[in-house]
């Protein structure tokens, strides 16, 4: 291993740029992607070591540091590789130069610089070699990537110095106490599987140490294993990381550790093995009208996943089996700085997991091209509908959900002939397939796109338009039709104001849109105008629409159940109580579409926000 940057620049072949471009790609594409996520990796670190080097710190300095890193690369080149590519270790990178560069905060710089020592003793534990380095302490805890976090017993609150020492993939951690007296814990730092409370081989440790392995509670003293998801293939077990331990998890600033306990632990194990289960039921599963990948191989096609390429499962927010998760997931991301790595919260639903485990791959990839190839000239300005966010979006933030929900229709198309889930696939695969194409059309027609980024947009089109020329299901393709309809409705009655300069309109009930109503926005480039009033808004109806309800009660069940009369009604007389609700008025302006199609239903579809009542008067 160097710190070197590579000489020879990176030349991706067509055949792999356009199976990833279809929304797909076959593992030598995404190997191709992690070497070049590599070569970023070294050339960031690179620029790392020159900017610490000067920097004040009562550690063992960065060079003498990387020294002990690159010697344990040379022992065990594949375990420190690991380490290299770990998705918490860009993610600390990606930190530590926004501070240098005054963009972000956190506790002393000495501090989170000291991430590359403990990333040295890391590596030295890996290979066995005899280091000693003096790291930074958290309320007297070590955490050492890839293995866990060692407490002191009685340790120091806040941050301090101590020194690790390694021999035969043992360490001896010292630091000062609560009184600043010294303390030390000795221990065989390695993850373990989720059904293993801690390690099995108890070092003999000397006095004033911890012999015990530690408890779940990470404040406790002693040696907290990573624990790690087990995944079987034919090559063997392949481990990933259940990360609730590393401050850098969460794919930005540090934060502190958020142990599972053992049960919600073994939850995910469960739930995980559903879930790549379900993933490897699609591999027999034929493509359709060139829209697989060029090789035609089954990780090629488009929502297609294994899950050892997975680098990092990180747990959102509940760390026990109590409440009862959702079905569905309610929280899911990923950051271009941690490859591999998806923040998910825990669903019920293994289905629900896979499809996010697939939307959050395709973010790694996409965010891996960006690296490698200028896709869009963006000026950030966010003005663009996005058919599942809430809010304007850039067109950087449009081309990764276009690319992630690609893959995510395609992982409902596999699931089409699946008696199982074959009714909502149906519905997923119908709404995707649209609001994607929706999306790439608007990408096609900015005029930002860069050479590679039309290629690449290219080819997602091709994809979408192959699958739409697919039999759906008419009741399914009717729900989803009407919840794409529903969504874009209620986006533009909460983000937009009407024209200034337009005449009055005539609205719903005989209302009239008065020039510049509103609560004041601003104008995008295009001639929008945003309102300054605007909130996010949870998409209820999406999720509702995937099953039509048997006993249909709201006025969204009825629209969702086939019955858009009984949901206009119903929508009416909610604006009778609530007039200019978003959701109301959205749902009606769709029922109505429904129920009378035709000219004035379309203008009332193309822009809704005319349709809006006039503000209550003041008093």
């Amino acid at each position: 291993m160097t710190g070197e940057p590579r000489t020879t620049p990176f030349r991706m072949p067509e055949h792999l740029f356009a199976e990833l471009a279809s929304g797909g790609g076959s593992a030598p594409a995404v190997a191709f992607l992690e070497q070049g996520e590599r070569a970023r990796r070294l050339l960031l670190l690179r620029t790392l070591l020159k900017r610490v080097r000067d920097l004040p710190t009562p550690l063992t300095e960065a060079a003498s540091a990387w020294q002990v890193f690159k010697e344990a690369a040379e022992r065990a080149p594949e375990a420190v590789e690991r380490l290299l590519l770990a998705p918490t270790t860009g993610a600390w990178i990606a930190h530590l130069l926004r501070r240098l560069h005054g963009t972000a905060t956190g506790p002393p710089l000495w501090v989170e610089a000291a991430r590359l020592n403990a990333l040295a003793v890391a590596a030295s534990l890996h290979a066995g070699t005899e280091a000693s380095l003096r790291v930074a302490l958290d309320d007297g805890a070590l955490h050492l990537p890839g293995l866990g976090l060692a407490r002191l017993p009685d340790g120091a609150p806040g941050p301090s110095a101590g020194r690790a020492g390694t021999r035969a993939g043992i360490m001896t951690l010292g630091g000062p106490d609560r009184g600043g007296r010294p303390t030390t814990l000795t221990c065989r730092p390695a993850p373990v599987p989720v059904d293993r409370p801690g390690p099995e081989d108890p070092v003999r440790l000397p006095p004033r140490t911890l012999t015990h392995p530690a408890p779940d509670d990470p404040g406790a003293p002693g040696w907290h294993p990573l624990r790690t998801l087990t995944h079987s293939t034919p090559a063997g077990p392949v481990a990933i990381p259940l990360e609730d331990l590393d401050p850098y998890r969460d794919l930005d600033g540090p934060i502190p550790p958020a142990r599972l306990d053992h049960d919600e632990a073994v939850a995910w194990q469960r739930l995980f093995d559903e879930a790549a289960a379900i993933l490897a039921g699609a591999d027999g599963a034929d493509g359709a009208d060139g829209a697989d990948g060029a090789d035609g191989a089954a990780g090629a096609r488009p929502g297609r996943l294994d899950p050892a390429l997975i680098r990092s499962v990180v747990p959102w927010a509940r760390t026990a089996l109590l409440p009862p998760p959702p079905p569905e997931v309610r929280v899911s991301a990923s950051s271009g700085d941690a490859y591999g790595a998806m923040v998910i919260a825990r669903p019920s639903s293994a289905l629900a997991l896979a499809e996010a485990l697939v939307h959050e791959f395709q973010h790694s990839k996409l965010a891996a091209l960006i690296h490698l190839f200028p896709l869009v000239s963006d000026d950030r300005t966010e003005r663009f509908y996005a058919p599942w966010r809430p809010d304007p979006r850039h067109l950087t933030g449009l081309l990764h959900g276009a690319y992630a929900f690609t893959g995510v229709a395609g992982f409902w198309r596999d699931r089409l002939a699946d008696p199982a889930h074959a009714g909502t696939a149906a519905y997923h695969f119908a709404l995707r397939r649209t609001q994607s194409r929706l999306v790439v059309r608007t990408l096609l027609t900015s005029g930002r796109l860069t050479e590679a980024g039309h290629a690449l947009v290219t080819g997602l089109a091709r994809t979408l338009d192959a699958w739409l020329r697919e039999p759906v299901p008419a009741p399914a393709r009717a729900r989803a039709r009407t919840a794409a309809a529903l969504h874009r409705t209620e986006w533009r009655l909460r983000n937009l104001l009407p024209p200034p300069d337009r005449p009055a309109s005539p609205g719903p009930e005989g209302h009239s849109v008065p020039l510049g109503h509103g609560a004041g926005g601003s104008a995008a480039p295009d001639g929008l105008r945003f309102r300054s009033d605007r909130a996010s808004w949870p998409d209820v109806r999406t999720p509702l629409f995937a099953v039509p309800p048997a006993e249909p009660r709201t006025p969204d069940e009825h629209l969702a159940a086939g019955d858009p009369a009984a949901a206009f009604d119903g929508y009416a007389k909610g604006l009778e109580r609530e007039p200019g609700d978003p959701h109301l008025l959205a749902g009606r302006i769709v029922a109505r579409a429904v129920l009378e199609p035709g000219p004035a239903a379309r203008r009332a579809l193309a822009r809704p926000e005319l349709l809006l009542p006039p503000p209550r008067a003041a008093g």
